[in-house]
């Protein structure tokens, strides 16, 4: 399950990240607003895959809720879930 949510997490900073950096310039600086639908829609389902994992993953190992509520916010913040994958995942025990 750890393994997947790293995967999830990784695609969802991704997703992010092309939503901010390249989907949103093109709309807003080259009006051209043919990207933001389906990387946003990619960016939403990624979304909530990862917070649903997350809660999944609080009860499966007994997270404290200040871990699981600093790993959900990190999901908003661009590269968020980069740190929250080097920070909480990069031991192969999976504190």
């Amino acid at each position: 399950m750890v393994r997947f949510f790293k995967i999830v997490a990784t695609l969802e900073g991704i997703s992010l990240l092309l939503l901010f950096f390249v989907a949103m310039p093109l709309k807003y600086v080259f009006d051209n607003p043919e990207y933001i639908r389906p990387m946003g829609m990619a960016h939403g389902v990624l979304f909530i895959a990862y917070i649903f994992m997350a809660l999944m993953l609080k009860f499966e190992q007994d997270w404290p809720v200040k871990k699981l509520l600093i790993i959900c916010l990190a999901s908003i913040v661009p590269f968020g879930t980069f740190y929250i994958e080097y920070k909480y995942f990069r031991t192969s025990q999976n504190n």
